[in-house]
């Protein structure tokens, strides 16, 4: 198909005009925002987003005079440009979708794709998403924030997505006909949730094929574990994380509860394709296995630091320890692998992580059913390591087997990855013996 062609030879054309048209969208935006004037945790399930920070600081916000926004020239302008619009604009305008869209300028001329606003829709996508039931397709996705390209991570096995089948490393290039490269992340996962019982049209390029796949897939309710355990051979133990939320943190403590019951001797900890989650989750979490001492800090833009510390004396894990990371292992998980690897408690196995080492915080506004997130304080690792657009270089570097990229399900035989990890265990427990 001549179209899907043009797409992938010219996307990245078309979306520098489209950021283009953003911007200039975004500066309109702004000054009719503040004259009507006036969510986020994490990234999870259909979307990777960003984490709500556990972490904050107050200080003085004040601007000078000159520099603020709100004076009569600033209103003056934003009067003359709704006067223009309800006076000369061919189409009827949508109140609502006007009010969103100047909301979401206001904080898309930022310049920081971490910073957002949220209306009731997708705030209450948000809240769902926290609880770790929703119902939607079960599709883990991310965006790639300079292309803005939505790839599909994970279909999550027995899910609408996976029986309708799509497959990881699927690109989604149309929800319901409407096209989504460069759109906010989680308007789009807020698109291809809804009702249980209805239908999304999804529009996918495939590597490997020259139509696009068109996909009909019903909405059901998900629930998603975000932790799995397995004992796979010679008692090592086998512990899949796909997010940090509100339940993790328990689920974490009982998976190796139940393993060392089993008879657990080394423990594969997989957050590959983890997009992140909470901080205070993974702090709660790296407390439990982790020596006393900074865990985790956060400077803001004025200096102030905020120290994470793990205050548990005696880890609940006593066996060897490996962590699967890849390119897709992001914010949280970077935390969780980078502390590992700074406390020299385990080895990472894997590629090089995402590379996201700032904090969002979410803000509710007065009306109580939206908010704002933004970017407020850059975090670092036990050894005081700032990850962001670095991240983390595995202690063993495997990438994983080419033939294994696009396949729905990878057994653990022939993950090479994994049995890298296994590898570097076994060899660990030969040692002492």
């Amino acid at each position: 198909m001549e179209e899907k062609k043009n797409y992938q030879k010219g996307i990245v054309v078309g979306l520098a005009g489209g950021i283009l048209g953003t911007f200039i969208c975004a500066a309109i935006c702004v000054v009719i925002a503040i004259n009507l004037f006036v969510i986020q945790q994490n990234v999870k399930v259909e979307e990777q987003t960003t984490e709500p920070a556990t972490l904050e600081t107050e200080s003085d916000t004040a601007l000078p005079t000159e520099d603020k926004l709100l004076n009569e020239e600033f209103m003056k302008r934003v009067d003359e440009i709704y006067g223009l619009l309800e006076e000369n604009f061919l189409y009827d305008i949508d109140a609502d979708a006007l009010r969103d869209g100047m909301y979401q300028g206001l904080m898309s001329a930022l310049g920081d794709p971490y910073s957002t606003y949220y209306n009731e829709e997708a705030l209450t996508s948000f809240q769902e998403s926290t609880t770790g039931k929703y119902y939607g397709i079960g599709v883990q996705v991310s965006q790639n924030m300079t292309t803005g390209i939505i790839t599909m991570v994970k279909p999550f096995k027995g899910a609408p997505g996976y029986e309708a089948g799509i497959l990881p490393n699927d690109i989604l290039y149309a929800v319901n006909g409407v096209e989504v490269t460069g759109m906010d992340l989680t308007e789009v996962v807020t698109m291809i949730k809804g009702e249980a019982g209805t239908t999304v049209e999804l529009t996918l390029v495939r590597e490997g094929e020259q139509d696009y796949i068109v996909l009909d897939v019903e909405r059901r309710e998900v629930e998603v574990p975000t932790v799995e355990i397995e004992m796979l051979d010679n008692q090592i133990g086998y512990m899949l994380i796909t997010g940090f939320e509100e339940v993790t943190a328990s689920q974490f403590l009982n998976g190796i509860a139940e393993l060392s019951t089993q008879g657990m001797q080394g423990l594969v900890i997989d957050i590959r394709n983890n997009p992140g989650g909470r901080l205070d989750v993974v702090v709660s979490m790296l407390d439990m296995i982790l020596p006393e001492g900074v865990l985790v800090y956060t400077e803001d833009k004025y200096g102030n630091r905020a120290n994470e510390f793990s205050s548990n004396p005696q880890s609940v894990l006593n066996v060897p320890l490996a962590v699967l990371v890849n390119g897709e292992s992001a914010s949280a998980s970077e935390i969780f692998a980078g502390d590992i690897q700074d406390f020299g408690v385990g080895t990472i196995v894997g590629t090089q992580t995402y590379g996201k080492g700032i904090v969002q915080t979410v803000y509710p506004l007065d009306d109580g059913d939206t908010a704002v997130k933004m970017t407020v304080s850059s975090y670092f690792t036990h050894a005081g390591r700032n990850i962001h657009k670095v991240g983390i270089t595995p202690d063993i570097v495997v990438e994983l087997d080419e033939e294994l990229r696009q396949k729905a399900e990878i057994t653990k035989e022939e993950d090479n990855q994994l049995q890298a990890a296994i590898e570097v265990l076994m060899q660990q427990l030969g040692q002492q013996e």
